[in-house]
């Protein structure tokens, strides 16, 4: 048995805060009655959410399975596609009892590290942006970019999408005609916010890679469109970072 919101987050539907404001407002029915809050159910529960069933098979493993996907340019971060098009989902392993929860979307024409998990939990907390997750990428950049426009990023920028700034820029001594490489990194990961901090000081990013996720680095042998298991030490090093108990999830 366990608490519906902790087994209902454990699946990616949401943090636990956010389901229990859910059962507070009576959107979750288990065995056809409205649920409650600190109800214990298992598994084997009919629970909807919404009016629409939830399956759950079973309660979640102790230590949650973690993938890191090389991302190409190209694929889409959605299990929704259209016609033509290849999503990251594509070309991860099945699983019959769970669903892989994707920590961190990237757009179609960026690259890189994607990190999946069977936790929702675990999920949450590498995405939020309360709990300041650092992002780190390489991007090559068109055009001068000089050290007033470092300090800027730096300093911070007001997007269509709220004040941005990244934590760290590293100009990278090699170059490739009119293009500069950099090492940026942030801990807020908004949709395309590397591109716009770039785009603010009228420059256009012709490459982006993600090259890290927390304590998580891109392997160099991982080919693109290919993923590896993180082993249960390295899992438990991110349970440390993430699900450390005086957190609470928002």
């Amino acid at each position: 048995m366990m608490r519906l919101h902790k087994l209902l987050a454990s699946q990616g539907l949401g943090s636990r805060r956010a389901i229990e404001n859910w059962i507070k407002i009576g959107k979750i029915e288990v065995n056809g009655k409205v649920a409650h809050i600190g109800q214990q159910v298992s598994p084997k529960d009919r629970i909807k959410v919404d009016g629409k069933f939830i399956e759950i098979a079973n309660t979640p493993k102790e230590t949650p399975r973690v993938l890191l996907y090389h991302k190409p340019e190209g694929e889409i971060c959605s299990r929704v596609k259209e016609a033509g098009t290849a999503s990251v989902f594509d070309n991860l392993p099945a699983l019959k009892q769970e669903r892989w929860v994707m920590v961190g979307r990237l757009d179609v024409n960026t690259s890189g590290l994607l990190l999946f998990t069977n936790s929702g939990e675990l999920a949450h907390k590498l995405m939020h942006p309360r709990f300041e997750v650092l992002r780190e990428y390489a991007v090559r950049v068109l055009g001068k970019v000089t050290h007033e426009h470092l300090s800027n990023m730096r300093k911070g920028v007001m997007l269509s999408t709220g004040m941005s700034r990244f934590k760290q820029i590293i100009p990278h001594q090699e170059s490739e005609g009119a293009n500069q490489w950099f090492t940026v990194s942030l801990t807020q990961g908004k949709y395309r916010e590397v591109r716009e901090l770039f785009a603010s000081q009228g420059f256009t990013v012709s490459r982006l890679i993600r090259t890290k996720y927390g304590p998580i680095s891109l392997p160099r042998n991982l080919r693109m469109g290919k993923y590896i298991e993180l082993g249960e030490d390295k899992v438990s090093g991110l349970m440390k970072l993430c699900l450390d108990a005086n957190v609470v999830p928002a």
